[in-house]
C-alpha cells in the first residue's frame, strides 16, 4: 500500500473496493465477484450483490475496533466475468418457469440440463479462481451471487489444506480437514432442490455429497429447513453440528451469554476454516430484499462477536463468501442491503487478516 494513503480520507468506488488502491500482487484478500443467481426460489437479484457491495463500500470506515487496520494487509477485488453474468442471465430465464411451478417435470428435462450447466460452468469459474489465489499465498473471498456459486471455491480450500496437512503426521485428527462456519437462516441440505443440482437450496448437501476433505460443517443462525433436511444433517454423525436459532435465543434468555455460546460453537471446528456467510442469516431488518429473509436472526454485533471468537480461538481462515446480499430497488432504502453487505465483507477480511499485519 502506498506510503501516501490515507485510511480517513473519502474514496470513490473507482479506487478499488473500500476505496484501496491495492493491486492483486500487492493484497493478502483477494476478492472475487461471481454474479451468478439461476435458481433463487422466492426473491431475485443477488446477482447484482457484488456490484452494489463494491460501490456501498466506500462508505466503510477502515480503522475497525475489533479488528484493528484491516485495509493494512492489502485488500483487492477482481473484476466480475463477463461470461458467468451472460450465464446466469440465460438460465435465470430457463428457470423462471419450473420455480414457478415448484419444480421441475419430465418435459423440462433439457432446460434442467442446461441450468444445471451454468451451475457446472460457475463452478469451474470459482475453483479455478479460488485455486489461483491459493497459490499465491493469499486468501480467496467469493462475492456472490446465490449460494449455489461457492461450491468451486471451497473444494479448492478443501483440497488446499489437504496438501497442507498431508505430510503433518502429528495433527491430532480432529484437527484435520476443512471446517466451514456456515451462517444462514437455512440448513441448504436439499438434494436438486426443485430439479436444479446446483440449486441456492443444495449448497451444504453438495459439499458432504462431492467434497470428502470437508470434514466438519457448524451452522449457526438455522431457523428455516424441511424435516428432511434435519434427517439428512443427523445422518451425518459428527461431519454436521447445527446450532438453531431459536436454541440460542431461548439459551440466551436462561441467562447464558452469546459469547459462551459462541465459543462452544467454534470448538468444534478444525484448525482450518471457510467461512460461507448467507446474509440471511441476519436478522432480515439488515437484510429485507433478500431472497428467502426469515424473522429471527443473528444481529450485526452478534455475527461481529462470532467472526472473533474463531479468530481468537486460533483458527485459521483459508477463504470465505458472502452470498445473497441483494440490493433494494424500492424508494425507502435501496442501498441498506449492500450498506450491511459490505460491513459484514470488511469483518469478515478481518476474520482472514494477514497476521503479518496485525498490530500495524
Amino acid at each position: 500500500m502506498p506510503s501516501t494513503f490515507d485510511p480517513d480520507a473519502a474514496a470513490t468506488a473507482d479506487a478499488g473496493i473500500f476505496g484501496l488502491p491495492d493491486t492483486r500482487d500487492d493484497a493478502h484478500v483477494i476478492l472475487f465477484p461471481v454474479p451468478f443467481d439461476a435458481t433463487t426460489s422466492y426473491g431475485g437479484g443477488c446477482s447484482r450483490g457484488p456490484e452494489a457491495i463494491l460501490n456501498a463500500s466506500v462508505q466503510v470506515d477502515l480503522y475497525d475496533v475489533q479488528f484493528g487496520r484491516i485495509y493494512a494487509q492489502g485488500i483487492h477485488m477482481l473484476t466480475a466475468p463477463a461470461r458467468v453474468a451472460k450465464a446466469s442471465k440465460a438460465a435465470r430465464k430457463l428457470a423462471m418457469p419450473i420455480i414457478a411451478k415448484c419444480g421441475a417435470d419430465a418435459k423440462d428435462k433439457k432446460k434442467v440440463a442446461e441450468i444445471n450447466r451454468a451451475g457446472e460452468l460457475v463452478n469451474e469459474y470459482a475453483y479455478q479462481t479460488a485455486w489461483s489465489i491459493l497459490a499465491q499465498g493469499k486468501v480467496p473471498g467469493l462475492v456472490g451471487g446465490d449460494h449455489s456459486t461457492p461450491l468451486g471455491a471451497i473444494r479448492a480450500c478443501a483440497e488446499y489444506v489437504n496438501r497442507l496437512q498431508a505430510a503433518d503426521r502429528k495433527m491430532h485428527p480432529r484437527d484435520r480437514g476443512l471446517g466451514i462456519l456456515h451462517i444462514d437462516a437455512h440448513m441448504d441440505l436439499r438434494p436438486a432442490f426443485e430439479g436444479f443440482k446446483y440449486s441456492h437450496a443444495s449448497i451444504m448437501y453438495n459439499v458432504l455429497s462431492d467434497v470428502s476433505e470437508v470434514s466438519k460443517i457448524v451452522q449457526i443462525g438455522i431457523r428455516d429447513f424441511g424435516e428432511a433436511e434435519f434427517d439428512f444433517a443427523k445422518s451425518q454423525d459428527r461431519r454436521v453440528s447445527t446450532h438453531f436459532d431459536l436454541d440460542w435465543s431461548t439459551r440466551q434468555s436462561d441467562g447464558e451469554s452469546f459469547s459462551a455460546l459462541a465459543q462452544k460453537a467454534v470448538r468444534e471446528l478444525p484448525q482450518c476454516v471457510y467461512i460461507s456467510f448467507d446474509i440471511d442469516g441476519l436478522d432480515p431488518s439488515l437484510c429485507p430484499h433478500t431472497g428467502t429473509p426469515v424473522p429471527g436472526g443473528l444481529s450485526f454485533n452478534q455475527a461481529a462477536v462470532l467472526l472473533k471468537t474463531l479468530v481468537d480461538a486460533g483458527k485459521k481462515v483459508v477463504g470465505f463468501d458472502l452470498v445473497e446480499v441483494c440490493p433494494g430497488s424500492d424508494s425507502g432504502a435501496p442501498e441498506w442491503d449492500a450498506n450491511v453487505g459490505a460491513r459484514v465483507l470488511y469483518k469478515l477480511c478481518g476474520a482472514a487478516m494477514d497476521p503479518a499485519t496485525q498490530g500495524v
